[in-house]
């Protein structure tokens, strides 16, 4: 009887451990199946999110290409549009090489250009008060630089430069006193008090508004205007002019290194000496080319003054 009581006990513990045993895997397989269950949503919710980032990085840089091509048609169009400005006011995109002095520049394809309807102060072949400050102007404002030509009618002066007007940019209205202020080169340079008004027939088309800028400059006093009423060259305002500061010239003389001209070489003088030294006589220190007396052949190193001391 102990016998067989003590199998049953046995058999009874085998048997719970076995439910046990079988109890305790139930449990391990359910937490790892909830651990793979956990790791994959994981799993599914980082590729969503790669996926997500994926698709808006795609989304911004198809936005980017789209608004850089938006960018450069714009850009393009800009272009052709100034270009077509420009071809319709008859304007040149060159760039400067080097500067001459304050109204002379060199293009890079070495071109001489003589800037119109205005004269800057001697700084070359001979030097006048304010001369190299003019000539310092320049320099920084056009070496190197790409600046717009235009020509007023006459396409060069008898020694071969060409006669121009220099933009910074293309104006969309050339004759718009305010693009002139702010676009235009020979303007800032009487505006700014490095030159004065100085026109030849035929080139007049800004004449006007250079002897304009130039009162301006002389009531400020800027610049060549500080030494005086009569600046410190030759120029429209000038109380010995044949212009007298209305803006246009009498005179067809065309210019060497200090005035611009038409490339005409007439001179419409009444009065005529034999030589220097005649005219001395009534005019100690000579003449300029706006004066009636003035003649070529008085000019020998070509300075536009006649007989000077």
């Amino acid at each position: 009887m102990k016998i067989i009581k003590t199998i049953l006990i046995i058999a009874v513990l085998l048997i719970s451990s076995s439910c046990s045993k079988d109890t305790s895997d139930s449990k391990t397989k359910a937490i790892n199946r909830e651990k793979q269950e956990v790791a994959a949503e994981k799993a599914k919710e980082k590729a969503d999110a790669e996926e997500k980032a994926k698709a808006e990085e795609a989304r911004i840089a198809e936005e980017k290409a789209s608004a850089e091509k938006a960018a450069q048609e714009k850009q393009e169009a800009a272009k052709q549009s100034q270009e077509e400005l420009a071809k319709s006011l008859g304007l040149e995109l060159i760039t400067v090489g080097r500067v001459v002095d304050g109204d002379t520049i060199v293009t890079s394809d070495g071109r001489k250009v003589r800037l119109v309807g205005v004269n800057t102060p001697e700084s070359t072949t001979r030097h006048e008060q304010y001369g190299k400050e003019a000539s310092n102007y320049t320099n920084s404002k056009l070496n190197g630089k790409q600046v717009w030509l235009q020509k007023d009618v006459s396409e060069t002066d008898r020694y071969g430069r060409l006669l121009r007007i220099v933009w910074f940019n293309v104006p969309s209205n050339d004759m718009d006193e305010n693009e002139i202020r702010t676009k235009m080169f020979n303007a800032d340079l009487v505006l700014s008090g490095y030159a004065e008004p100085s026109t030849y027939p035929p080139d007049v088309k800004y004449s006007d508004y250079f002897v304009k800028f130039a009162r301006e400059a002389r009531e400020a006093n800027k610049g060549l205007w500080a030494f005086g009423t009569q600046g410190t060259t030759k120029g429209d305002l000038d109380s010995s002019s044949g212009n007298n500061g209305a803006g246009t010239s009498t005179s067809g003389n065309t210019s060497n290194g200090s005035t611009s001209g038409s490339g005409s070489s007439t001179n419409s003088s009444s009065e005529s000496f034999q030589n220097c030294t005649e005219m001395r006589k009534v005019y100690p220190n000579g003449v300029p080319s706006t004066h009636p007396a003035y003649e070529a052949r008085h000019d020998r190193d070509k300075d536009n003054w006649a007989c000077e001391q």
